[in-house]
């Protein structure tokens, strides 16, 4: 009998979407071994010359015209996407995504960036007979993600499920499942073991991430941090940004027994296992992960749009809190260092808080898709 197909389309405007995809692509094999998956940035894949040009400019300006890109968000909040962009996804991607999907033959579509989700909702009006599984990777819903050909939406909480409905969205087609994150994050490791492993010292941790989107650039923010060297085990976490890597190797207060610098990992699950504190930029996946790790979680200057929405909740639901100044900082080490109740306490709700979310219920949603 044939495998179950599963076609997952993202695309690379933020790592979150096609990080979706492949964690979703890695656990429906892992639950259930007799599907087949396949993970697609769908511009990339049918134009590889335009889209790597594309995308430098939609970093450019996140990066550089934080408020304009915000401007754009709030503009097209409630409405899907414009006349414009539906016309020219329709003439980039129509024909090229129509061939892709005769010759995969998938079961089941499922979405993680709503510019595919919208390029099949139109070859569905066209008579694509697949069901369509769009994936929302952050805690918002924004217009872009809503169509009438979407047969599943998958959310991460029930404020995203009451924004659905209040657009006009059928109940009965969004689920409250939490965003997908990878298996390794499904489990905790023993810290003791890890932190030897990596040779760590039994100083209290701090991860730090996001070397692609700016925090890497804050010198005096970088430089506040290593004022606690002494006291406090740095570990900044650069991923693929191999220039700030060789800078801040280069620069003598990073030159610390004390501080870690990492490039690209495939460990990160393991690192924040060890870590007591983690500093990110409020991202949908990595709030996830921090989340389902039960890690405490300082957010640096949110992009005006999602990251602003992802850390109202978090903070809302005490998962987390902005950092406003160098204050906050300051006030999340002495606790690390003083090891005082309320550090325990904040902790020990979060590993509460955690044990709601169920990382695997995005991933059996779609089995379950797949079963009708």
């Amino acid at each position: 009998m044939r495998k179950k197909r599963v076609l997952l389309l993202s695309e690379g405007f933020g790592a979150g979407h096609t990080q979706a995809a492949h964690a979703l692509s890695d656990s429906l094999r892992m639950l259930s071994p007799e599907v087949q998956t396949r993970v697609l940035e769908l511009g990339t894949f049918l134009h590889p010359t335009l889209a790597p040009w594309i995308l430098t400019a939609y970093r450019k300006t996140v990066s550089t015209q934080p408020k304009l890109y915000g401007l754009m968000y709030r503009s097209q909040y409630k409405k899907s996407l414009n006349r414009f962009t539906r016309l020219a996804l329709h003439r980039i991607f129509y024909a090229q995504a129509a061939e892709v999907i005769h010759q995969l033959r998938p079961d089941t579509i499922v979405c993680t960036h709503p510019f595919p989700s919208a390029v099949i909702s139109r070859l569905k009006r066209s008579g694509l007979n697949v069901p369509l599984c769009t994936v929302i990777t952050d805690y918002d819903a924004h217009g872009t993600w809503v169509s009438p050909e979407v047969n599943t939406y998958l959310v991460s909480t029930p404020d995203v499920k009451e924004k659905l409905l209040s657009r006009g969205v059928p109940s009965e087609t969004v689920k409250v499942t939490g965003i997908p994150i990878h298996p390794n994050f499904w489990e905790q490791h023993n810290r003791e073991e890890l932190r030897s492993r990596f040779g760590l010292s039994a100083l209290p941790t701090v991860l730090v991430m996001g070397g692609g989107w700016g925090l890497v650039k804050d010198e005096g923010f970088l430089q506040h941090l290593t004022t606690w060297r002494d006291r406090i085990q740095l570990i900044v976490c650069l991923g693929n940004n191999e220039k700030a890597l060789a800078e801040l190797a280069e620069d003598e207060r990073f030159r610390h027994p004390n501080i870690r610098l990492l490039g690209f990992t495939k460990e990160i699950d393991k690192w924040m296992d060890v870590s007591d504190l983690l500093i990110t930029k409020p991202g949908g996946m990595t709030c996830t992960e921090g989340l389902a790790k039960g890690i405490p979680m300082l957010f640096y200057k949110p992009i005006p749009g999602q990251e602003e929405e992802n850390l109202q909740y978090f903070t809302q639901h005490g998962l987390g809190e902005p950092i406003k100044s160098a204050e906050t900082i300051d006030h999340w080490f002495r606790l690390l260092t003083d090891k005082v109740p309320e550090m325990r306490k904040a902790r020990a709700g979060l590993v509460r808080k955690e044990g709601a979310y169920n990382p695997a219920q995005c991933s059996q949603a779609i089995i379950d898709v797949l079963a009708r």
